[in-house]
């Protein structure tokens, strides 16, 4: 079984980004994305309405590393660690070496490659220091741009789900995408 500890918490760098611990000094910033339909869209949770959603988040993000069970990086620029994007795992089965992966980055940033960086960053860490065995990524069928995302770092399509989560009034539909140990490249 997984044993985990986040502390000290890994700060993980790639050429452009830095990827490090939430601050309550975030919540500006995160609810700037959470609050975004066009960011959400593909994320079946609500809106935050507040600052205070954000700040919420945060804690609950805080709590689950303490825990050793989720850990999520506030994705920052390399040149001004200004805040774009958030990246981490959660949904940690630990008696099964497995975790859910899950992104956002600002719209203003996509396009450029610098998800692709977090997450080759974040599956080396998954694989590497977590001893996972297989990261899962839960996807919204109409989310084109995050399944090429995830082909891209060699997940492979496990399931899809026909109206399996409802949100905001519709039964939506979920592929899962599975990438093992063995099948990494990064």
């Amino acid at each position: 079984m997984l044993q985990l500890n986040f502390t000290p918490f890994p700060v993980l760098t790639t050429p452009r980004l830095v990827l490090r611990q939430f601050t309550f000094a975030d919540a500006p910033d995160l609810f700037e994305l959470r609050s975004n339909s066009e960011i959400m869209q593909y994320i079946s949770r609500p809106l935050a309405k507040t600052l205070d959603d954000a700040v919420d988040l945060i804690k609950v993000i805080n709590d689950l590393l303490d825990a050793g069970n989720g850990i999520t990086w506030c994705i920052t620029t390399q040149a001004d660690k200004h805040f774009i994007g958030t990246i981490g795992f959660w949904r940690i089965e630990k008696e099964h070496y497995r975790a859910e992966i899950g992104y956002l980055l600002n719209p203003a940033y996509q396009g450029q490659g610098l998800m692709q960086e977090a997450v080759e960053s974040a599956i080396r860490y998954g694989f590497g220091v977590m001893g996972l065995h297989s990261i899962q990524a839960n996807v919204n069928p109409r989310n084109a741009a995050s399944i090429k995302l995830l082909k891209r770092n060699n997940f492979v399509q496990e399931a899809y789900f026909k109206e399996n989560y409802f949100h905001n009034g519709f039964f939506e539909d979920t592929i899962v995408y599975t990438l093992l140990t063995k099948n990494q490249m990064c």
